[in-house]
């Protein structure tokens, strides 16, 4: 498809750019993004540092770390797991840059923040259509398209594991999610705090067992993974080309490189200085490529016989799974898929509720944007998986394209809100942004000098 050519060629461009631009921060600040973990509330407005942190990776880290994963290396072989992480890793550069971004021009009520995306379009550019339109984008991908995905795959796998109904379960898990999300953002962050850093333990103490009782066939892997990406025939029969795609395709879905939704948590949080945020949110990005998503590709590889496995990528992981850990393999990658899953449903929720509330008669969209999500959450969980991934290919591409394009436009802002950070650290500071003296950058009603302006 074109999109996927067009797009690789944005993340590979827009990563080196930033690398280039922010004097290769993703490295040269890395051990500082474990630092800014700590930070707290200023004031009651917003939620703290890692509870942003906790709705973006609720969304991140999602059925895309196991079934996305399993699903690509099985259409690319062994030479995905060389592909799909470039690519994934070249969004990183450009998520500090959106997330500076949200977090510095953003709106702010009695209660809470709100940013991302279409707030620093229409702010920073003026241009309220395109704002719109992302607002559009963002609700029917992640709102609708990426919730239907993410149900599908707990259906999926629970009736593989359990033989379940999977129209029952729909019900029972829209239910659910009725009672969160009619209970606001406050109780969306109480349930996301919760189900993130559990089900990350518990996955990553699993893979890792895995891996160290079959240590001695990594060497063999990574082997493998270099000799098929640069083979020949690979080369010629289109195997490298066919996998960097998937790579493409699948990277946004796992930890959605340049989409622009996690701009939208980072913005909600309450610290003294955007940077933070941007910091912050990149650890996101590490977390879920080269900790979850390798995790799933070494039970996978570590094992044998997962080409020939049909079923979709969550039958495939629970193959794999079984050779290593026993029967109760299949039992476990369900319900880990259930967390997985279900916290990317939270956040995908909260993306589209800021999003409708940028509108101008947002209120009036809310009640109607929340019984369209838990429908096409129970629409999804007894759909075809190809048709729904049709239509978010689509509109990925058009989120990404969108992003992508605006912060390139934007950079110099965000390059100065690095700069500040960088400067005030070198003094020995933590870091305080005061918008009086960076005239400018416009409309930052949250960083006043006064606290009751921040």
């Amino acid at each position: 498809m074109l999109w996927t050519y067009v797009l690789i060629a944005l993340l590979i461009i827009a990563g080196l750019y930033f690398t280039i631009r922010t004097n290769f921060v993703q490295i040269r600040m890395f051990p500082e993004m474990f630092r800014v973990i700590t930070e707290k509330r200023k004031n009651d407005t917003g939620v703290s540092a890692f509870q942003a942190f906790t709705i973006s990776a609720a969304a991140r880290v999602g059925t895309g770390n196991i079934t996305g994963v399993a699903l690509a290396i099985t259409v690319g072989g062994l030479v995905l797991s060389f592909g799909c992480g470039p690519l994934q890793r070249s969004g990183w550069r450009p998520g500090l840059s959106r997330v500076h971004l949200a977090s510095c021009i953003k709106k702010r009520t009695e209660i809470r923040y709100r940013g991302g995306p279409a707030y620093y379009i229409h702010k920073a550019l003026g241009l309220r259509w395109l704002s719109i339109l992302f607002v559009v984008l963002i609700v029917l991908c992640f709102g609708m398209i990426f919730n239907a995905l993410q149900v599908n795959t707990i259906t999926d796998s629970f009736q593989t594991a359990f033989d379940t109904n999977r129209l029952m379960l729909a019900l029972i898990l829209a239910a659910l999610t009725a009672l969160i999300i009619f209970g606001g953002v406050k109780r969306i962050v109480k349930v996301t705090q919760l189900i993130v850093p559990f089900m990350a333990v518990a996955y990553i103490a699993v893979a890792l067992y895995i891996i160290v009782t079959n240590i001695e066939q990594i060497p063999g892997v990574i082997s493998l993974i270099f000799s098929e990406a640069f083979g020949l025939s690979q080369a010629i029969g289109g195997g490298f080309g066919a996998a960097i795609m998937e790579g493409a395709r699948r990277g946004l879905f796992s930890n959605e490189a340049g989409m622009g939704s996690v701009p939208n948590a980072a913005a909600a949080a309450n610290v003294s200085h955007p940077a933070k945020q941007g910091l912050f949110q990149s650890l996101g990005v590490f977390f879920d490529t080269m900790i979850i998503c390798s995790s799933t590709a070494f039970i996978i590889l570590l094992s044998t016989g997962y080409m020939d496995v049909e079923g979709e990528g969550a039958t495939i992981t629970q193959f794999a799974m079984s050779q290593h850990i026993g029967e109760w393999a299949s039992a476990f990658v369900a319900i880990a898929i259930l967390f997985f899953a279900y916290s990317s449903v939270l956040g995908n929720y909260y993306f589209g509720e800021t999003n409708i509330e940028f509108l101008k008669n947002g209120a009036r969209w809310l009640p109607i944007y929340r019984v369209a999500f838990l429908i096409m959450g129970i629409l999804g969980g007894i759909a075809t998986v190809e048709l729904v991934w049709t239509m978010a290919d689509l509109f990925m591409a058009l989120m990404a394209i969108v992003n992508i394009t605006v912060i390139l436009l934007l950079t110099k802002k965000a390059v100065t809100l690095l700069q500040d950070y960088t400067k005030q650290r070198k003094a020995g500071k933590d870091p305080v942004f005061y918008a009086s003296q960076y005239p400018e950058i416009k409309n930052t009603e949250c960083w006043g000098d006064n606290e009751d302006e921040r």
